[in-house]
């Protein structure tokens, strides 16, 4: 859990293994699904067991296979795996998505049905070619998105500290408290006023000689009402009780050497929140391309993400020590921009990526598999130094890489001809009771204990089961009697392959030694 990780494998089937280690524990997820304009070919598919679904789904998506039913396959392949990232996300993480107009109101939608439209946060727009696309009538597009939602309401902070330069530049004054700028404190907007802020429209007074500023007036004070040069009464942006606490931060002006005063207010240096507009250069497409190019030497993978957009998301969204996600890995944007804002900011920062072997037909065709030659590739590369053309310095780090085992599972929910572990069925048995990650440690093979919870008086967990063909273990009678001598929890959930114990029996074994039992077959037809 706390290192970094690269999947290989369909995110689907990653997402959902990711779940014992990691769910609730992922501060910010960002995907750059497949746009669904027509043009692609991709060949997502999802764990559908019947027959014409899995024809229907299967199918190419994309000009070869463009037809009415082209969003709701989209809809099909998105809407299990956006499921999925919010049960990984902690309860103050957010979601981040790059999308288009051709799928833009589907996505959000569905994000407003899974995440709750209380927990939407901006629908960002982002410039990524100045001089617009051609490829559709009317327009040339010169933008696509980024739809964010969080975890739960109000669940995110989104800032980012400014910059020596900008604090440099933008606060040129300093008192004892540190540097600020000056800010009037009248309230610039004229729909306020004291037509409709009466608490907010009262004199201040102004020290000629210092340029203090006070509610109550001192001898040779100047007398300033909110008034504008055209005789409209506005308001203050304070309240009498702020400016009693906070005189200090208060300063009187003369203004265009005429005699009238202004009262100006200290503005100190306070985080950057994101717009939702992003013009930045370093956000455009094209920009994405000559890093990818220089680190590999040559043209390796179509339109990847652009560097400068990734830092700017992870600077608005994580801290030192927070996992960010990327289930649609691509080029391997994600990874390069979470060690380079470690290294930058010398902080901890840590990605799990998920990449699919082939994204498009063509690449299945060819066997091309981009997550090792290009996703973890370039990972590789940023962290050695050691680009294609020329050396840089090396970002510091490690990572794990792992594929897609076997499914527990078979389709029709049993175990398949190769049983899996013991270890295996109890990693599941234990998620899917507890929500919470097993501790391989503590499994006892021999009493069938695979973990604990303290809540209520204590829960046991028991998984009585034999990855082989020949043996059978049971829950009798006699197996709870071997278990009383050293389970002393209230509460007993027991998996195993058979029962062997008539109900009555067990609930009289409940009354007489205080217990509750629920005892589970095994999931799923085991043999």
């Amino acid at each position: 859990l706390g290192g970094n990780l690269i999947i290989e494998g369909d995110n689907l089937a990653a997402l959902k293994s990711l779940l014992p280690t990691h769910a609730g524990k992922v501060k910010c997820v960002y995907i750059d699904p497949p746009y669904n304009t027509g043009n692609e070919c991709w060949v997502y598919n999802d764990n559908l067991t019947q027959p014409q679904f899995k024809e229907w789904i299967g199918r190419t998506v994309g000009k070869e296979g463009d037809d009415a039913t082209r969003h709701d396959k989209w809809c099909c392949m998105m809407y299990p795996r956006l499921q999925l990232l919010k049960e990984l996300l902690r309860e103050d993480g957010s979601i981040w998505v790059s999308i288009d107009d051709n799928e833009i109101d589907h996505l959000r939608m569905m994000m407003d049905e899974i995440f709750g439209t209380d927990c939407f946060v901006a629908q960002i727009t982002v410039l990524n070619n100045r001089k617009g696309r051609g490829l559709r009538g009317g327009f040339a597009q010169s933008h696509d998105y980024l739809l964010v939602y969080s975890k739960r309401p109000d669940g995110c902070e989104f800032k980012t500290p400014k910059s020596v330069a900008q604090i440099r530049d933008e606060y040129t004054l300093h008192d004892d408290s540190g540097v600020y700028r000056l800010l009037e404190l009248r309230n610039t907007h004229r729909e306020f006023g004291k037509h409709n802020r009466k608490n907010l429209f009262f004199p201040l007074f102004i020290s000629t000689s210092d340029g203090s500023v006070s509610l109550e007036q001192r001898p040779r004070d100047k007398k300033i009402e909110p008034i504008w040069d055209d005789g409209f009464e506005g308001c203050w942006s304070w309240g009498q009780n702020k400016v009693r606490n906070n005189a200090n931060e208060l300063v009187g002006r003369r203004v265009n050497g005429n005699g009238n005063w202004k009262v100006y207010r200290k503005s100190r240096p306070t985080p950057l929140k994101p717009k939702t507009v992003w013009l930045k250069k370093g956000f455009l497409t094209e920009k994405g391309q000559p890093l990818l190019t220089e680190i590999f030497g040559s043209r390796v993978f179509h339109a990847p993400k652009p560097l400068d957009l990734m830092l700017e998301i992870l600077r608005f969204s994580t801290n030192e020590g927070d996992i960010v996600l990327d289930s649609c890995a691509g080029s391997g944007t994600t990874a390069h921009a979470v060690l380079a804002i470690n290294a930058d900011a010398k902080t901890a920062r840590h990605f799990v990526l998920v990449q699919q072997p082939y994204d498009t037909k063509e690449q299945q065709n060819k066997r091309v598999n981009i997550c090792q030659t290009v996703t973890v590739e370039r990972v590789r590369r940023v962290i050695t130094g050691k680009w294609a053309i020329g050396k840089r310095p090396a970002l510091d780090g490690t990572f794990s890489y792992a594929t897609i085992g076997e499914p527990l599972f078979g389709e029709y929910r049993d175990f398949g001809k190769k049983l899996p572990t013991y270890e295996e069925v109890a990693k599941y048995v234990f998620y899917t009771e507890t929500s919470r990650e097993i501790d391989l440690k503590k499994i006892n093979e021999k009493s069938g204990l695979i973990g604990s919870t303290d809540v209520a008086g204590g829960t046991s967990y028991y998984l009585l089961y034999t990855p082989n063909r020949t043996a059978d273990r049971e829950m009798s009678l006699t197996t709870l009697k071997q278990l009383l001598k050293k389970d002393k929890r209230k509460q007993w959930v027991i998996y195993c392959e058979k029962i062997w114990l008539h109900p009555e029996e067990l609930r009289q074994f409940e009354r007489e030694n205080g217990k509750r039992i629920r005892p589970m077959l095994v999931p799923f037809g085991l043999k």
